[in-house]
């Protein structure tokens, strides 16, 4: 889909990233918005440039606030029906707020509202995710993961794509075949309480994680994320032994040894199998609290 659409792609983005002073803001509401979270910080490593994640939840309450440095800014939306109230609200709030604002729209839904009102907008590019991604249930799902890719495809400049996305289809295949039983029997264990811990993207990915839960849960799992150094300020307050923690482990050799850190700690003070290492980065594969992600190591 965004190979298809490269030449018009570059063509809208290319002016404005020459562009040293432009501002890139991702929004969305709820995982949408998490979305941003986990691209934020990666994309401003590999564009540069000031990269903020900003939900249109707090757009739309806090405009003024968000939108206070008028500068040349190319707001990202993702949505996956673009029907809630803040899609649409963030963008004319954007258009209002600052003199110069362009609009790149990720969604799910083309009779969605976020489509409809910027498919045909100057000044505005639409990528509409595959039909299959606009999941129907009630937590977002493959429409999550296929505008971050997306997402990170278009504004990332990937050296080669198809090979990315086959080595994370490959990848997420191979740990749903490897770990099935395993996931079984987490599921089944009675854990009352889920933290989630990830540092840099990962903490957004965390929050995700947090998120998801608590959404297939119904709220019958109390969930909560945070980085692990975070966690140590107050937040480990929530362990106990009915609790599990997962832990994402950064590829980046520098935030890994706090990661390690606090996964040391955890180890030490929580009950054997209440903690789980996620790493794509070898280092543990012979730790059984270690579920290392093959074919991941070195992906950008």
């Amino acid at each position: 889909m965004v190979a298809s659409r490269r030449e018009d792609i570059d063509a809208f983005l290319r002016a404005l990233l020459e562009s040293p002073d432009l501002r890139v803001v991702l929004t969305g509401a709820g995982t949408s918005a998490f979305a941003g979270e986990i691209l934020a910080p990666a994309l401003s490593r590999r564009m540069g440039r000031r990269v903020d994640a900003v939900p249109t939840t707090d757009i739309v309450s806090n405009p003024e606030e968000y939108f206070a440095d008028d500068r040349p800014t190319l707001l990202v939306s993702f949505a996956r029906s673009g029907n809630s109230p803040e899609s649409v609200a963030a963008t004319e709030f954007a258009d209002l707020s600052l003199a110069e604002c362009h609009h790149l729209v990720l969604t799910c839904d083309k009779n969605g509202r976020l489509y409809e009102k910027h498919v045909e907008s100057a000044g505005s590019f639409v990528l509409l995710m595959p039909e299959a991604t606009n999941d129907q249930g009630f937590a977002m799902t493959s429409s999550f993961t296929s505008m971050i890719l997306a997402a990170w495809l278009v504004l990332g400049a990937v050296a080669d794509p198809d090979e990315l996305v086959g080595r994370l289809a490959k990848a997420a295949e191979g740990m749903l075949a490897t770990r099935r039983e395993e996931i079984q029997r987490l599921a089944s264990s009675g854990y009352e309480r889920v933290v989630y811990l990830g540092s840099g993207p990962l903490k957004g990915l965390a929050h995700e994680s947090s998120l998801k839960l608590l959404e297939l849960t119904a709220g019958e799992i109390v969930t909560y994320f945070e980085s692990p150094l975070g966690f140590r300020h107050g937040p480990k307050s929530i362990l106990d032994d009915r609790t599990l923690a997962v832990c994402y482990i950064s590829g980046d050799p520098y935030a890994r040894k706090y990661d390690l850190d606090l996964l040391a700690e955890l180890n030490h003070s929580m009950h054997p199998g209440s903690v789980i290492a996620v790493a794509a980065t070898d280092g543990g594969r012979d730790d059984p609290r270690f579920w290392f992600v093959d074919g991941l190591e070195g992906v950008e």
